[in-house]
This record gives structure tokens, sequence and C-alpha cells, in this order.
């Protein structure tokens, strides 16, 4: 199994207590909310704490797919939230599975710098291809920013 890694930052204008509880609390319930593809989540194995594997349910070009995500650790003290993608349909077939390593800072202006690492773990000798990564980092981008923006748009949150 091959790993790669590349790390990512995010700005944000939401503060990090707001948007780490968007992103790493309340995500079941805003992503199909903000995401028309997103059919809902599902937890199919634990308790909601870590080990918790979800199944979040997608509809691409007429189907529904879905792509399994395992919760591996929660810092809230420190706004960190580190999730796996494990299985699935929706996991490219070249991939044993994506970890994402996040931590959501304080910003200069009073809003967030979201850290990401992510690690690619590929089947047997398989390189990562540039058209996976930068699928998985568009659909991980697209998901915060969808998240940010609802609690943009709905100032009570």
């Amino acid at each position: 199994m091959g790993v790669f890694v590349f790390d990512d930052e995010y700005v944000s204008t939401v503060a990090p207590p707001k948007l780490y509880k968007a992103l790493a609390k309340d995500a079941d319930e805003i992503v199909p909310k903000v995401i028309k593809e997103a059919q809902g989540v599902e937890i199919i194995e634990g308790n909601g704490g870590p080990g918790t594997i979800k199944k979040l349910s997608i509809l691409e070009d007429g189907k529904t797919n879905y792509v399994l995500h395992k919760l591996d650790a929660v810092d809230e003290a420190n706004f960190g939230y580190n999730y796996s993608l494990v299985g699935g349909p929706g996991l490219h077939e070249s991939l044993e599975k994506v970890a994402f390593e996040t931590i959501i800072l304080a910003g200069s202006d009073g809003g967030s710098i979201v850290k990401i690492s992510v690690k690619y773990h590929t089947k047997g000798d398989a390189a990562l291809s540039d058209a996976v990564r930068d699928e998985t980092k568009a659909k991980g981008t697209g998901l915060i920013k969808a998240i940010e923006g609802y609690v943009l748009a709905n100032p009570g949150y």
C-alpha cells in the first residue's frame, strides 16, 4: 500500500467554535440541506464517537452511491476532527482509504483557518493519480464551502 500525504488550508470568515460545530458536530444534518447530491447520512456502526462508521448516500449520474466515513478522533478543546473514507462505491477503486486530519485555528480577523492533512492510502503498489487527488480535494473544499455558506446564511446558527 502506498501512502501519499498532502496538506491544505482553507480560510473562513466564520469563528472557529461556530465553524467547528457545523463541520464536526452538525454536518450530518447540514450536508443534505446544502449539497443537492447528498441524500442522507446514517450511522451504521457505533454511537457517534470515535470508531463510528457513517454512510453518506450521494446521487451521482442518476444512481445512488455511497461512501463510508469513519470517525477517527475528536478534540473539541482544540477544534480537531479526524476521519477517514473507508469504503463504498463512492471511494475510488485505487484507494484503500483516505484519512483527513483537520484542525480549525483562529484567523487574524476573527475568522478561521482550517488546516487539513490528507493521507491517501492506495491499494497495492498503485500510484495516486492527479485526477483522483484533484477530485477528492474539490469535493472536500466544496463541502467546507457549502457548510460555511449555511452558517453565514443562518445568523442564528
